[in-house]
């Protein structure tokens, strides 16, 4: 039984989506240090050791009843499970064809897509504080896309807006399920992506370097990432979720610049400071709105 009030909840919600970010803006930088597989042995490996980190984290977490946890999965689970693997794929599928920069920058439409999809379906009105902080973001993504799109970038770009609205449907998914428990869901996920895999990869063979770069991607940047982004759900609005988590659009491209030397560019590093602001404004703000929203029923 969770004893914190509601601003304690809300604020450790927002620390977890914020550090989620941080361990996803990872994804790229780590892609481009892999040597030879292709993106669906590299999805197939990296799902493997999502969902290990996950079990892991419930064995521990949760003391014997990690059976039961899967035995109780709904139709709700289910949608997290599908949703979650979609956006797995669709985006390591984007880093393969386009730069990092655009494939996080198309990713960042996710707190507008989560936005609306949650006030469809939960009726979830955005604050204020969170409207000007996501026009104050999509402000920074102009910026940073001010510069031009290659030409051969459309395939990476179409896979990159799957994704982000297979995980606008994870978030909605998972904050209507409240305070109901979904790690499960979330680790499920990874099986599924896994089975997807099968039927697309010819030679398993990996090497050393691209086996621990898949390993290292599924436990640390999206096993963690994911745990964290599932555990902020329960407590923070699904528009704010992918907000917070937007740190992943404002340093992708910069791990990718300081160690591959793939330059981002002065308006993608503009950019991404604007969007490390509205974070801010979102994070420092939101408390006492989140506050006024459980207050209304209509919110």
């Amino acid at each position: 039984m969770n004893s914190s009030s509601p601003d304690q909840s809300y604020a450790r919600g927002v620390a977890y989506a914020v550090c989620a970010g941080i361990f996803l803006s990872l994804g790229g930088l780590i892609v481009r240090y892999i040597e030879a597989a292709d993106a669906w042995l590299v999805l197939l490996y990296r799902s493997f050791a999502f969902f290990i980190t996950l079990l892991v984290f419930m064995i521990i977490r949760d003391r014997g009843q990690t059976i039961q946890r899967f035995r109780s999965l709904r139709l709700s689970d289910i949608i997290v499970s599908l949703a979650l693997a979609a956006g797995f794929i669709f985006y390591v599928l984007s880093l393969y064809e386009t730069t990092v920069a655009n494939t996080v920058l198309l990713l960042s439409t996710g707190p507008f897509l989560a936005a609306l999809l949650a006030y469809l379906v939960l009726r979830e009105r955005v604050s204020t504080v969170t409207w000007y902080a996501m026009l104050m973001a999509i402000a920074g993504i102009f910026v940073m896309v001010s510069g031009g799109l290659g030409t051969g970038d459309w395939l990476g770009i179409a896979y990159a807006l799957i994704a982000v609205s297979a995980f606008a449907v994870m978030v909605v998914t998972l904050r209507r399920a409240g305070d109901r428990d979904m790690i499960a869901a979330t680790a499920m996920a990874g099986l599924v992506t896994a089975v997807v895999c099968l039927f697309f990869v010819d030679d398993f063979e990996i090497s050393r370097n691209d086996l621990v770069l898949s390993l290292l991607m599924g436990s640390v940047q999206v096993g963690l990432g994911f745990i964290l982004i599932t555990l902020a759900s329960r407590t923070v609005p699904a528009a704010q979720v992918p907000l917070l988590a937007l740190g992943e659009t404002a340093l992708a491209p910069l791990w990718v610049w300081l160690w591959v030397d793939e330059q981002p560019g002065f308006r993608a590093l503009l950019g991404g400071a604007i969007i490390i602001v509205a974070l801010l404004v979102q994070g420092l703000m939101g408390s006492g709105t989140h506050q006024q929203s459980l207050q209304d029923p209509g919110s």
